[in-house]
């Protein structure tokens, strides 16, 4: 499989973007790839922070930061139900 050039992929992640927009996403492959994209910058961060733990011989403060990129890495992964209403609606 061949990588996409930062281009192409600026492009698709844009297309997906007004696809999302315009509610024109029948096989969620548009919202599929704007989460991958999300998980895929999160997981560059997991690995610059592991990087920077391990250089730093393993500091309180950088280890800190490494679980917390984790966290939030393992957050994006976990499917959830998309919600139109926000929260606004009241229960009756």
């Amino acid at each position: 499989m061949g990588v996409p050039t930062s281009q192409e992929l600026e492009q698709a992640l844009t297309t997906a973007a007004i696809m999302r927009e315009q509610g024109n996403d029948p096989d969620f492959i548009a919202k599929s790839l704007l989460n991958l994209n999300y998980q895929h910058h999160l997981l560059e961060k997991v690995l610059q922070l592991s990087k920077l733990y391990l250089h730093s011989g393993q500091g309180s403060h950088e280890h800190s930061l490494l679980l917390k990129a984790i966290e939030e890495a393992e957050q994006a992964a976990t499917p959830t139900t998309d919600h139109d209403d926000f929260g606004l609606d009241v229960p009756q």
